[in-house]
């Protein structure tokens, strides 16, 4: 089942599945867009709420797995992952919350009595920065802090850009010593060399933070990304955290946002950049480069349900990160992703 079918990012994971002659179940609670989509693509559909847990089970009971693509995952994640677990339903999302993460990962145990294994992140965020994590601490194992940055370049879905806005209006996170540190947005900034040049990036609240951390153990990350205000982190986070600003703001987002299409979305890249360092200064860097991030999530969640549908790839039971679910290389068999690393 894909749930949030309807959505941008659960649009494009459908039309993926489709093509690769996978036959889901679309799933969501708008009735004419979910029936829609379904009818365009001959496949089976139904409207079900979040809110709905009866109903939600009773869905859910019916297929092996669901795909959850309906954010805010600090919303309705819960509500899903309480569904799956009761059902013995295998999971998988395409959430960024570091929330999310946490709180999905504290679920491991319920998983493992469940028979239910649970795979948030199997997006953008964070196949490819969870991956090349995992290459770099295995080629250096005593690492003890870990660096990553990524550009996403063709613009953002509505629900990405209403989850960033709730994100920077909580401040940025670096994690150390083990522990997430509360820290302006962008701060701090240095420059990484992506595939394509040396570019300036700040820190940002990512889901890494959490799941580099479960994948690697490594005490120290901090996650960068390029940004706009250089210098103005703090004061943009003041701003959003007023109540009637941010209501704006996401106003501005739903009635401007829609999402790359698919000309746009061919001609743009996605970058990652990673470097691991231990205490005696030794240093693993390496780059991933991909195609369009919204690409590869579809083909990131198609891929996923493959390995979790097929007995002997499936991992045993519990809360995973991608990584620890379906190995470090993951990411490279994923369509137009080359990962390079260097001593």
């Amino acid at each position: 089942m894909i749930y949030g079918a309807n959505g941008y990012t659960g649009e494009l994971v459908a039309r993926r599945a489709v093509e690769r002659g996978q036959r889901p179940v679309l799933a969501g609670r708008s009735a004419a867009a979910v029936r829609a989509l379904a009818d365009e693509l001959g496949l089976d559909h139904v409207v079900v709420a979040l809110d709905d847990p009866a109903a939600l089970r009773s869905a859910l009971s019916a297929v092996r797995l669901v795909a959850h693509c309906a954010g805010p995952f600090v919303v309705t994640s819960a509500p899903m992952v309480d569904a799956c677990l009761a059902t013995g339903t295998h999971y998988l999302d395409v959430t960024g919350e570091i929330e999310v993460f946490e709180s999905i990962f504290g679920r491991h145990d319920e998983a493992v009595a469940a028979g239910v294994v649970v795979v948030p992140g199997a997006g953008f965020d964070v196949v490819p920065t969870d991956c090349l994590a995992a290459r770099l601490v295995a080629a250096l194992p005593g690492a003890s802090s870990l660096e990553l940055a990524f550009r996403a370049g063709g613009g953002l879905s509505r629900g990405t850009a209403r989850t960033a806005l709730s994100g920077m209006a909580d401040g940025g996170r670096v994690r150390r010593s083990g522990v997430l540190v509360p820290t302006p947005v962008g701060s701090p900034r240095r420059r990484v060399r992506f595939p394509s040049g040396e570019r300036a990036v700040g820190s940002i609240r990512w889901g890494d933070l959490v799941t580099a951390f479960r994948s690697t153990g490594i005490p120290n990350i901090t996650v960068y990304t390029e940004l706009p205000m250089k210098g103005r982190g703090a004061a943009l986070t003041g701003v959003l955290r007023s109540a009637p600003l941010l209501g704006l703001a996401r106003r501005v987002v739903n009635a401007r946002v829609t999402g790359p299409d698919a000309d746009r979305r061919a001609r743009s890249r996605s970058e990652v950049w990673g470097e691991v360092r231990d205490a005696a200064g030794h240093t693993r860097s390496g780059t991933l480069t991909g195609p369009n991030a919204y690409d590869l999530t579809a083909d990131s969640v198609v891929r996923a349900v493959g390995e979790l549908n097929g007995a002997r790839t499936r991992p045993a039971p519990g809360a995973y990160t991608p990584s620890m679910a379906f190995g470090a290389d993951f990411a490279a068999t994923l369509e137009g992703v080359r990962v390079s690393e260097v001593a």
